[in-house]
């Protein structure tokens, strides 16, 4: 079974944009924040309820494609999926797609770790399980 993509809608405000009217080269990682947490809330994954157990996800490593520049108004769509699932690691590979063409790609690794200790820690199991599910 393929993993599932999950779509999450932007549109290009002037706040996110440079002095030429393209969006700046650091909001793309913002679009790519902002719909990995919607994906993982669809999953019924909110992250405060983890804050609050002194869990947390970080970026650890990101590969990022600049291929063809947005601009202001723009209708923006972000997709994601999982591409690899480990016990505290996980992958997600993201495009951002303009009129169902993709403009901009990212891998993104991104690692469970203890808040307090500040080492990682394995992904709790009933989170495992939903991230498995779509995976």
């Amino acid at each position: 079974m393929a993993a599932m993509e999950f779509n999450f809608a932007v549109r290009v405000y002037y706040e996110d944009t440079d002095a030429g009217g393209l969006v700046y080269h650091a909001n793309y990682l913002k679009y790519y924040e902002r719909a990995r947490t919607e994906f993982l809330s669809y999953l019924g994954i909110e992250q405060d309820g983890l804050l609050a157990k002194q869990i947390g996800f970080v970026v650890k490593r990101i590969t990022i494609d600049n291929i063809l520049a947005a601009k202001f108004n723009d209708r923006l769509t972000v997709v994601t999926k999982i591409s690899a699932l480990k016990k505290a690691r996980l992958e997600f590979e993201q495009r951002i797609e303009k009129e169902n063409k993709v403009i901009n790609t990212a891998l993104v690794e991104i690692a469970c770790i203890d808040l307090e200790k500040l080492k990682p820690v394995r992904i709790p199991e009933y989170i495992l399980g939903e991230l498995h599910s779509v995976s």
